[in-house]
């Protein structure tokens, strides 16, 4: 089965996590290591139009998901950040959270992790993005059953 990120067919090396409703994957041009973003399977623009089970499982999955990436990249922190709607600066019509590790001083001003996300950055090679999701995916499955 396909997976699209609003008009993108996303390659299956790029997704690290899925549940029935929900996926996740490397961001092609992260802020911080470990930046990644949670979607919904089902395209959908804004947060307003998703039915209460896709809600639920997209917070789950970003609870989970938040737990694994802040230990992986060795965080003590974590940005969830929405954009929902164009002048929110929402740039990809897909609903969809970036989980973003924290440290200490990762910015001088804490809050500018906001302008650094709305800002153009260099795409990382497909190679880049591949490793990132295969060192990611099995950290899933040692803890599947693990509740966080």
């Amino acid at each position: 089965m396909a997976t699209y990120f609003g008009p993108w067919l996303i390659r299956q090396s790029e997704i690290f996590f899925t549940t029935e409703l929900s996926y996740a994957l490397v961001n092609l041009k992260p802020v911080l290591p470990g930046h990644v973003l949670v979607c919904p399977k089902r395209i959908v623009p804004r947060v307003k139009d998703l039915t209460k089970e896709e809600f639920t499982d997209l917070w789950l999955s970003a609870q989970r998901i938040s737990a694994v990436v802040e230990k992986h990249f060795n965080g003590d922190g974590i940005t969830f950040a929405i954009q929902d709607g164009k002048n929110a600066g929402q740039t990809v019509e897909h609903v969809h959270i970036h989980i973003i590790p924290r440290k200490k001083l990762d910015f001088e001003n804490n809050d500018q992790i906001y302008s650094e996300i709305e800002k153009e950055r260099e795409p990382r090679s497909y190679e880049e993005m591949e490793k990132e999701s295969m060192e990611l995916r099995p950290l899933f499955e040692e803890n599947k059953d693990k509740t966080f």
